[in-house]
Parts: C-alpha cells; sequence; structure tokens
C-alpha cells in the first residue's frame, strides 16, 4: 500500500486545480500528517512536523523579512510545505524566498483565486484518517501473514526478504561487523555507500533511515535498518520495521533455544565421558560424528579455572575456539565443556604419544605468547592431568586435573606446576595432610631449627633448604646464599648441633628435604587463610 500522504497526492484533490508549484517542486514526495491555517509569524512551537500549512499571508503582508522568518521556521520544524491564497493579503513571492525554499526542496504552492480553507482541511483530515484505518488494516494483514511464515521458515533471511517485498526498500541487517546481510544483495560500492550513509544517519538528520534494535534476553543481539532512496519514510513503515524485528527476535531466540539444547545434551555427554560412564564403543562413535580419527586410543584432560567475574566478561567462545585451533596444529583434537567457573578441555591424542607432553608444552606456550593480548590469562590457571593409554579412562586425567588445581592453590607460585606429572612430592604431602598429622611430623623434625631462627632472627631454616638443593656442595651454597665460606661453616655446624651430626645421610636427609616441601605447604596456606 501507499503508506503515507504526500503533498504530490493533495494537489490532485479537487480544491487543488487552479494552483502553481512556485518553489521546491523536488519535494513533493514529502509526507503530510496534518493540515493547519495559520496567519502568524511565530510559529515554531505551534508545530511537531509534516503540516501542510495554510495561509492568505496577513501575518506578513509585503514585509519579506517576516516572510523569510516564517519559512525558515516552517523549514526548521520539517513542515511540508505552504500553501498561499495570493490576492487576499499579498500578491506575489519574492524571488529571495522562491530560491531559499528550492534551496530546501521545501514545496511552495499558490492559489491563483479565493478557496475554502476549512473545507481543504476537512477533506485533507478525512482522507488522512481513512489513510490510518486503511494502515491498521494492513499492519493487521501483514502481522498475521509474518505469523504464518514463521510456522514454516528454515533461516532469519526469509523472514528480511518477506519484509522487504512489502516495503521495496533497502534492508541491512546487522549481526557484528562481519556479519551484515543486505536484502536484496548490493554490490561492494553501494555496500560500503549504504554503510557510510547509515553510519552517518544522526549527523545527516535523515528522513529516510531507519533503525531497530533485535533484542534477544535484554540484549541487543542485532539490528534492523531500512533505507529510502526515493522517500521519507512513514508512521506504516516504522510500524512494520518494529513487528519485523520482533519476528526476527522470535526467530533467533528459537534458534537459540535448539542450539542450547543441543549444546546441553553434548554437555551431559561430555560429563558423562568425565565421570567414565561411556564404553570403548560409544566414544569412537561420538569421535566418529565429530570427523575425529577414531582409532585414537590415549588422551589427556585439562581444566581451566577462571575467576566468578571473569568468565562473565570473558567470551568463553572465542577462548575455546583459540585452544582447539593451536592444540589442534600439535595434533590433539580438542572437545570443551563448561562446569561452573571451569572450562573443561579433552585433549584426545591423534599422533605418537611418545612426545604427547613436549607438543603440548609448546600449545601452551604459543597460546600464551599469542593471544596473551586478547585473553586475560593472569588470574586463569590450568591444570593438566595425567596421560591416559585408553580413552575410556580419561576420567581418571580429569581427576588428576582437578587435584593438579587443588594443588596449585595450596603451593607458591614459584612451586606451581601445569602438569600431574609434576607434583609428584605434593601428592604424598596433601596424602598425609588429609589422612594424618602434617603441622606435627613437620615441627618433630624442624622444630629445633624454626625456634632457633625465631630466637636469633636467624636463616638457619633456608640455609638449610639451599645446601639440599645444592647436593651438600659448600662452595656453591655459599655463592647461592651470597656469604663467605666461614659464615657457611659456622651455620651448617650449628645445624649439626640442632639436628645431629647425620643429617646429610640418604635417609635422613631424604625425610629433612620432604618436611621442607611440607613446611613451604603449610606456610603458604596459612597465608592463603590469612588473606581469605
Amino acid at each position: 500500500m501507499q503508506s503515507m500522504l504526500t503533498i504530490g497526492d493533495i494537489l490532485d484533490r479537487k480544491y487543488f486545480s487552479n494552483i502553481e508549484v512556485v518553489a521546491g517542486a523536488t519535494g513533493l514526495g514529502r509526507q503530510v500528517k496534518w493540515v493547519h491555517v495559520v496567519e502568524v509569524i511565530k510559529i515554531k512551537s505551534l508545530l511537531n512536523g509534516n503540516e501542510l500549512i495554510l495561509t492568505t499571508g496577513l501575518g506578513w503582508k509585503t514585509d519579506e523579512a517576516l516572510f523569510m522568518s516564517l519559512l525558515e521556521q516552517l523549514i526548521e520544524c520539517n513542515a511540508s510545505g505552504l500553501c498561499i491564497e495570493i490576492g487576499t493579503s499579498t500578491s506575489s513571492i519574492p524571488q529571495e524566498i522562491v530560491d531559499y525554499a528550492n534551496s530546501h526542496h521545501f514545496p511552495i504552492i499558490i492559489f491563483h483565486e479565493e478557496v475554502p480553507f476549512v473545507e481543504i482541511t476537512q477533506d485533507i483530515h478525512s482522507l488522512l484518517i481513512n489513510k490510518q484505518y486503511q494502515m491498521i488494516s494492513d499492519l493487521e494483514n501483514y502481522t498475521q501473514q509474518l505469523n504464518k511464515k514463521m510456522l514454516e521458515i528454515d533461516h532469519y533471511e526469509e523472514i528480511l526478504t518477506f519484509f522487504h517485498r512489502y516495503l521495496d526498500v533497502q534492508i541491512i541487517a546487522k549481526f557484528n561487523m562481519n556479519d551484515i546481510k543486505f536484502i536484496p544483495e548490493v554490490g561492494r560500492k553501494e555496500r560500503e555507500r549504504l554503510l557510510l550513509k547509515i553510519n552517518t544517519t544522526e549527523e545527516t538528520n535523515e528522513y529516510s533511515i531507519a533503525k531497530q534494535p533485535v533484542q534477544l534476553l535484554g540484549n541487543q543481539y542485532a539490528e534492523i535498518i531500512i533505507y529510502a532512496d526515493t522517500r521519507e519514510l512513514s508512521e506504516y513503515d516504522y510500524l512494520l520495521l518494529d513487528r519485523t524485528a520482533t519476528a526476527l527476535a522470535q526467530h533467533l531466540l528459537r534458534d537459540l533455544l535448539v542450539e542450547e539444547k543441543k549444546r546441553m545434551e553434548e554437555t551431559e555427554w561430555m560429563l558423562d565421558w568425565l565421570d567414565g560412564e561411556h564404553s570403548e564403543e560409544e566414544i569412537r562413535e561420538y569421535l566418529s560424528y565429530h570427523q575425529a580419527d577414531i582409532d585414537a586410543k590415549d588422551g589427556v584432560v585439562c581444566v581451566c579455572r577462571l575467576s566468578k567475574g571473569q568468565i562473565k566478561n570473558m567470551d568463553s567462545t572465542y577462548f575455546k575456539l583459540v585452544f582447539r585451533t593451536i592444540f589442534e596444529q600439535y595434533g590433539f583434537s580438542t572437545y570443551s565443556t563448561e562446569v561452573r567457573n571451569q572450562l573443561i578441555f579433552i585433549f584426545v591424542n591423534q599422533r605418537e604419544s611418545i612426545n604427547w607432553r613436549e607438543r603440548m608444552e609448546k600449545g601452551f606456550m604459543r597460546f600464551k605468547t599469542n593471544h596473551s593480548t586478547k585473553i586475560d590469562l593472569s588470574s586463569i590457571s590450568f591444570g593438566v592431568g595425567k596421560f591416559v593409554g585408553s580413552l575410556k579412562e580419561i576420567h581418571k586425567s580429569y581427576q588428576a586435573a582437578k587435584e593438579t588445581l587443588l594443588l596449585q592453590h595450596t603451593l607458591p607460585e614459584s612451586n606451581r606446576r601445569l602438569f600431574y606429572d609434576d607434583l609428584h612430592i605434593y601428592h604424598i604431602i596433601s596424602l598425609i595432610n588429609k589422612h594424618g598429622d602434617l603441622p606435627e611430623m613437620v615441627m618433630n623434625h624442624l622444630t629445633p631449627v624454626i625456634e632457633y631462627d625465631k630466637k636469633n632472627n636467624g636463616t638457619l631454616l633456608y640455609t638449610l633448604k639451599t645446601y639440599f638443593a645444592c647436593n651438600g656442595s659448600k662452595q656453591e651454597t655459599a655463592k647461592k646464599l651470597y656469604v663467605v665460606r666461614q659464615t657457611l661453616y659456622h651455620r651448617i655446624d650449628k645445624l649439626e648441633k640442632l639436628l645431629g651430626e647425620d643429617f646429610m645421610s640418604p635417609e635422613k636427609r631424604l625425610v629433612m628435604e620432604l618436611m621442607l616441601v611440607a613446611h613451604d605447604y603449610m606456610v603458604n596456606q596459612e597465608t592463603k587463610k590469612s588473606v581469605e
């Protein structure tokens, strides 16, 4: 339907048979929403836009400056046009007025004979009301057809195509900067021109462009834009745009719900795999479905722990995509899922297992190096479980990965390790702490040294740790402690008195080294508790 009344339509009415368009002929397509009879000059506060003004010129008569002031106000308020009855109060239109109106495509129409303004307003207002009724009827018809269409369409593009058939304007759907759809499709140069025009709409006060966001779950998911190159957009265009945006939101939400259901089913399958509930045949079938090597037999699990605030702010889809892309290049098929504030990755090995760790280390190095600017890794903890020779035993690697993260949380930063296999001694300490009295064991062996350091503000404990680390080499120990040999000899004598002269014997040294690591473990736990 022709959704709006234009000045050109009105000029076809019976009271406009003896008229002349003296200016702004290029603006006859302007929309008319109402008609006013005005005989005053200060009119700015009386207009809302798209009014056709009827006047005899009584307000300015022969004063060209007042006439120009009225014209400027009309153009500024986006009035549709000006109709002047010549002969009653004014006899001519100054050329300066004509030129100014032409420059703004603002129609000035003159009646060469007296006309009944009251009957003109009644005629046009009746026409406007009929147009309004017709618009409501057509809008309802569009909505009903669109709802029927929604039951059978498979892609959102069909909604936009249906919308285009109704309005016959350029339609642009923006999902992000890299996903912009044009209906109908246009060439590259035209795309660039339209996008430039759309992006500068607010600056140019463009009346042929309308935008409508597509809201999903309280967030803007997309935006629909319509552009009419040959006319102004009407209220009907805006209403159809709003209905279409709502329909598109419903379609996209339906798709998202279907995807979410699939994702939930996938997540449940993955969680069952991590719990060891799938057979080898089921796993091979799953790998085959995802086009992976069904003959793969071994793999490992990595758990990434994020803070609650971080997982909300981070694009986890991007994170998983980067992870998968990198590790696939190092011979791992990657499958991921999310559990609360953790991202869990199952790495299925596609190459020889002998160098799996070396390949994985390279993958982590590349991930941290190449993507640290896009993904904040500072507060992300990674824990890699033990490598298992059967994918049916992937749950064992998952448990080991979780244990790795738990141990990392209790260790000083200098002792944290990425791989489960590197935390062997801490597994023993963790078990002792869980099932025995670790503090009592530590104090039984280290109390003399700890008490001496407290009493004398000394560093015997650190000296003992360094001496063990240097395998009893006095020269290397003195160098690391930045002390002269005589000072080190004095400290070793003191350690012998406190711990016994045999503290470097193999069995006693093994126990003492274990207790030193356990002491660091306990101190770090106490520090974390005080911070929390």
